[in-house]
């Protein structure tokens, strides 16, 4: 398809067609005579052929005239004796200098071989006379001598074509040839051949050594079509060159790499040498201005729209300040090849853009086209891999993020990339060229050789983010948080009354839990930490935990003696799991946090942290049924160790769903309380005997058999006991073996450490032995102040003061088997009586009445039916 822009004429229009035009060749070759002259103040060699209707300029050297130079329609033809075509492409009104005089003369550009060609149109109309006896033109008593190209082919050298090569519409490309006698000189310059014409078809004099094995040719192809060069085919000629002055090339500031060999602080003086080198090696590569941009010759564009018809859209008004900035915009893009007028059915409006320098970029708006565009499936690589490998780096420098663990390293990196950029004859910018930077920015994130950050400049917008009035203000806010979610401990605990209020059927109601959500998000983007890259050679390490809201999760490697955070997780929870049981939710956060960073942790041992005690036989459990049964199954594909931490020690992913506890928190003061009072709170409560005492209940512990290995234990070493030490015990001490970290003693009495889910309450359980549990049940069921109450109040009461092992199945037992319960307990099933009639004798005898409403409020300010039926009467 073709497109043009619309609202745009260019100042160019294109000329009738004229008749078909005739020369005798494109190329002069050995019997060609030629004379020394200038177009327009160039000095080149114009060739006098008489076989020419017209005269011809070379069209490189028509655009370096662009001022004069005419464009005409295309279908101007130019035709030679032996039948070859050509195109015209303008006409130039020029100055053409023979002798010591100029003449103004219009000429035609074309793809010819030599510079000019004077044609009879031109001989005619100023008078020359041809007397080729005496080789020479004379026009009013001058006398202009000419001379023919076999005088200097004994000095030429051919070069060959060292293999096929096909040149791409409207490029350039470098042509591997080969010398056809290297043996006559050794230095030469290249020149378009003169024994072969390739119409539109130019090459670039180059200062070549012909002891090399390869001469590197440029060659230029002006033609709409690709052109193929065969092997073996004459590509260029060497003139020999008298003397070669070597000098080094110095690269020019106002031209040339402004800025690249600046900053380069961290290199030394061996280092900066080989990136000068580097550079003007590759300087070809470095854009001079806007206009000089390269195009890719490696494949041809085609926007794919299927079968859609054409898209047409109606300019839009400019600003008359812009209008001008536009204008100079399409003539120089014109002028530089990158546009052309064309007429098509479809068009597009353009859009002016502000650069970050202030000027101005041109673009022009194809987003309906993108809609019916067929898009390509090409698998872009994803951000988080690309970070992840750079562990090792030094050395950045933002082409496309080539990288380089060491100087000699990044040197050959960059080498490579700039060979496959010259390949695709595609060219930098070297205003936004980086090279050879300790710290770069890439893709909204700073990458050094620490880590990874957040990107200071894309962050900064967040601290006069305006609070969100609406719905779509708040998702732009929660998008470009989410982007930055891996820098944020615990982010989806943090987010989650924002992420409330844009959830469908909500009321856009902004409290001050929201006004806290948002300032907290701000301040934890502006001050991320700075997260390592992950290693091979290195254990990773996970830590899981879970509250009643959310699961988080720290992925972290040890290097020497610290852990280095890799990456965060965290994820809110939906309804359905916010009502699973404690274990659950961690169990849930354990498969969540594995699956996330399943890219790090597959197929390699690493190190599972919880706060869980449990979890220590998390794939031992015992005929695991449903979800938990699944869940295992998931994580059997991986290879883990599973590692106790007590809460306090578990901050890293622990932080915001277990808050420590601040002095004036009143659950602490009162387990405080209780712990130093609970033996004269048990006497009080269950009797006033001294049964109770530290001393009697420690003598309780020792003679209870699944209690005594445990208070032993603790009472000789604080060290956690192996599972060899208590694989031999009874169940029930290994039940309180799994509760070790958190029981704790008090005047020699084993008790054990309550905490709620949220770690707002706690309290402090006396341990029971076996011996005492009928006494407690009775105190706490069937005594006065228990009352008789049911299982659930009965338990309550109970786990306030005690714990042991299966207490909920004791209690449930007793209240089962409590005769006092049984005896004035009703039947389970409610007996209903039978249907019978009313006898009644009389009207009003029996009245029914009911109370209908409230129903809306009538104009008298009633709302309620009082509704009467007789039964007698109905």
């Amino acid at each position: 398809m073709y497109g043009r822009l619309t609202g745009r004429r260019l100042s160019f229009l294109n000329k009738a067609p004229e008749e078909g035009l005739k020369v005798s060749a494109l190329c002069g070759g050995r019997n060609g005579l030629y004379l020394e002259g200038s177009i327009c103040g160039i000095l080149c060699l114009v060739l006098v052929d008489t076989g020419a209707y017209i005269t011809l300029v070379r069209t490189d050297l028509a655009q370096k005239l662009k001022g004069n130079f005419i464009y005409t329609a295309p279908n101007i033809s130019l035709k030679t004796a032996t039948g070859e075509k050509a195109e015209i492409h303008g006409k130039l009104d020029a100055a053409i200098e023979c002798g010591s005089r100029k003449f103004q003369h219009k000429i035609y550009v074309a793809d010819i071989t030599d510079p000019c060609i004077l044609g009879l149109d031109f001989l005619q109309k100023f008078n020359f006379m041809a007397d080729l006896e005496k080789n020479e033109i004379r026009t009013r008593g001058e006398e202009i001598p000419l001379f023919s190209a076999s005088a200097e082919d004994s000095k030429l050298c051919s070069v060959l074509a060292k293999e096929k090569t096909i040149i791409p519409a409207r490029s350039e490309c470098l042509i591997q040839g080969v010398p056809e006698a290297s043996g006559k000189f050794r230095y030469a310059v290249t020149d378009f051949p003169s024994q072969v014409s390739q119409k539109g078809v130019l090459v670039a004099a180059t200062l070549v050594d012909l002891k090399k094995e390869a001469i590197p040719v440029r060659v230029l192809n002006l033609d709409h079509k690709p052109k193929t060069i065969d092997k073996g085919a004459v590509i260029a000629t060497c003139e020999p060159v008298v003397h070669v002055v070597a000098r080094p090339q110095e690269f020019s500031e106002s031209l040339r790499l402004p800025s690249i060999l600046e900053n380069l602080e961290g290199l030394n003086e061996e280092q900066r040498t080989a990136v000068k080198e580097l550079l003007q090696e590759f300087q070809n590569l470095f854009s001079t201005s806007d206009s000089d941009v390269g195009r890719c010759n490696m494949t041809q564009h085609r926007i794919n729209t299927g079968n859609h018809p054409p898209i047409k859209q109606y300019p839009r008004r400019l600003p008359l300040a812009k209008k001008e900035e536009a204008e100079r915009l399409v003539k120089e893009m014109v002028e530089n090849g990158i546009i052309e007028e064309s007429s098509g059915p479809w068009a597009s409006p353009i859009v002016l853009v502000k650069k970050k320098d202030g000027s101005i970029r041109f673009c022009v708006d194809y987003r309906k086209l993108n809609e019916i565009t067929i898009k390509d499936s090409y698998p872009l690589p994803r951000i988080d891999d690309t970070l992840d490998a750079l562990n090792g780096s030094q050395w950045f420098s933002t082409l496309d993020l080539k990288i380089g663990r060491t100087f000699q390293e990044h040197l050959n990196n960059i080498r490579k990339v700039f060979q496959r950029l010259q390949k695709a004859n595609l060219k930098l910018s070297p205003k936004k060229c980086r090279f050879f930077r300790k710290e770069v920015s890439y893709l909204g994130h700073i990458i050094s050789a620490y880590g990874v950050k957040t990107d200071p400049e894309k962050t900064k917008a967040l601290v006069d983010w305006p609070r969100p009035e609406t719905v779509h203000d708040l998702r732009s806010f929660l998008g470009l948080c989410t982007y930055y979610r891996r820098f944020v401990r615990n982010f989806s605990a943090i987010a989650r009354p924002l992420h409330k209020l844009t959830e469908a059927r909500s009321n856009f109601n902004w409290t001050e839990e929201c006004e806290k959500s948002f300032n907290s998000l701000k301040q934890a983007l502006i001050t991320s930490p700075v997260l390592t890259y992950p290693r091979t050679d290195k254990e990773f390490i996970l830590d899981t935990d879970a509250s009643n809201e959310g699961i988080g999760a720290v992925l972290s490697q040890k290097i020497g003696n610290e852990e280095y955070v890799i990456a965060y997780f965290s994820k809110s929870m939906g309804k359905p799991e916010r009502n699973y049981c404690v274990t659950r939710k961690e169990l849930l956060a354990i498969v969540k946090s594995i699956e996330h960073f399943h890219y790090y942790l597959y197929g390699r041992k690493f190190l599972l942290r919880t706060d869980h005690a449990s979890f220590r036989w998390l794939l031992n459990f015992r005929e695991p049924e449903g979800q938990i049964a699944r869940w295992i199954q998931r994580l059997q594909e991986y290879d883990f160790e599973i590692q106790h931490r007590k809460g306090t020690s578990h901050g890293n992913a622990d932080a915001l769903f277990r808050r420590s506890c601040k002095e004036s928190c009143k659950h602490c003061k009162n387990a405080e309380k209780k712990f130093g009072m609970e033996t004269d709170i048990s006497v009080k409560v269950l009797t006033t005997e001294d049964a109770w005492s530290s001393s009697e209940v420690q003598k309780a512990h020792l003679e209870d058999p699944a209690i005594r290995p445990i208070l032993e234990k603790k009472l000789n070493s604080e060290d956690r006991p192996s599972w060899q030490e208590i694989a031999p015990e009874s169940p029930a001490t290994k039940r309180y073996w799994a509760l070790r970290d958190s029981l704790h003693l008090k005047d020699c009495v084993l008790y054990r450490k309550w905490e709620s889910d949220d770690g707002s309450s706690c309290r402090w359980q006396l341990i029971l032995p076996k011996s005492r549990i009928q006494e407690v049940l009775r105190e706490t069921h069937d005594s006065a102040s228990g009352g008789h109450f049911g299982v659930m109040k009965t338990l309550s009461k109970t786990r306030e003061r005690f714990y042991w092992d299966r207490l909920r199945a004791d209690v449930e037992k007793w209240c089962r088997e409590c005769h006092a319960c049984g005896a004035r307990k009703g039947p389970k099933t409610r007996t209903k009586g039978r249907l019978q009639r009313y006898n009644v004798g009389a009207p009003f005898e029996r009245m029914a009445l009911d109370i209908l409403g409230p129903l809306p409020v009538t104009t008298k300010g009633n709302r309620y039916v009082l509704v009467l039926m007789d039964y007698f009467t109905k």
